[in-house]
C-alpha cells in the first residue's frame, strides 16, 4: 500500500519517473532552492504567530495586518494541522502505518457551533496559476476528522502578492471532490502495480535532479 499526498500526487502527474526515482527508489533527492526554504521560514512565522502570538521579525511584519484579520475568524484554532485518512477514507494518526493520504493544513479554524470550517493555505509564490486541487483534498480530510462540520470555506492566501483565492465546499460534494482525483490516483495505482513510470518531457526537465533520464538537458 502506498500512501500520498497532494504533493506527492502532483510529482507523479508532472512526471512519473522524477516519482519513482525520488520517493520510490529514493536514488535522488530534490535540491532545496532558496524559493523552498524562503516558503519554510514564512510558514513557520505565521505558525508561531497564530499558535504563541509570537511577535513577527521585521521582514515579515507586512503580514501582521493580514494574520490579524484571520485571527479574528471564530472558532478554534488549529495551525499546521495534521490529518491522513485510510484507504477507506476513515481519519487516522498522521504517522499511522495504515495512511493512505495525509496532509497539513496551514490554518484551520473549527466553527462548531455554526457547523463551519475555515482552511487557508500560506503561499509564498506567484498568483499566477492558483491550483485549488490542494483546498479540495483538505476539505475531505476536515469533513472526515470533523463530522460535524458541513460547510469548508478554503482559500490560497497568496500572503507576497496580498491575493486570495477562494471556494467553498459542502459536505454532500463529497463524492464530487473525490472524483477530482481519481483519474491520477488510479494511474499512479497502475504504475505502483506494474512497476512501469514513463519519464515525460517538461521545461522543467533541466531542473530534475534525475540525471539519468533521457529527457535530462545533460543527456540531450
Amino acid at each position: 500500500m502506498y500512501t500520498w499526498s497532494y504533493s506527492a500526487l502532483k510529482d507523479y502527474v508532472n512526471c512519473p519517473r522524477q516519482y519513482s526515482e525520488v520517493k520510490v527508489l529514493k536514488n535522488f533527492t530534490k535540491s532545496m532552492t532558496q524559493q523552498i526554504l524562503y516558503g519554510q521560514e514564512v510558514h513557520k512565522a505565521l505558525e508561531d504567530y497564530v499558535r504563541e502570538g509570537k511577535p513577527l521579525l521585521e521582514n515579515y511584519k507586512q503580514y501582521k495586518e493580514i494574520l490579524d484579520c484571520l485571527m479574528e475568524i471564530p472558532g478554534v484554532r488549529y495551525p499546521e494541522h495534521e490529518m491522513a485518512l485510510t484507504v477507506d477514507k476513515t481519519p487516522c494518526g498522521f504517522h499511522d502505518k495504515n495512511r493512505w493520504v495525509r496532509g497539513i493544513a496551514d490554518l484551520l479554524i473549527i466553527d462548531e457551533e455554526d457547523k463551519l470550517a475555515y482552511i487557508v493555505d500560506y503561499k509564498t509564490g506567484s498568483n499566477r496559476y492558483p491550483d485549488t486541487k490542494q483546498l479540495k483534498l483538505m476539505a475531505l480530510m476536515t469533513f472526515a476528522h470533523f463530522p460535524n462540520v458541513d460547510t469548508v470555506k478554503a482559500g490560497l492566501l497568496f500572503i507576497v502578492k496580498n491575493s486570495f483565492v477562494d471556494e467553498i465546499y459542502k459536505r454532500e460534494e463529497i463524492p464530487k471532490l473525490w472524483a477530482a482525483f481519481e483519474p491520477d490516483l488510479m494511474r499512479l495505482e497502475e504504475s505502483y502495480k506494474n512497476d512501469v513510470w514513463n519519464p515525460k518531457s517538461t521545461p522543467l526537465c533541466g531542473w530534475c535532479p534525475v540525471n539519468t533520464c533521457e529527457y535530462h538537458r545533460g543527456n540531450r
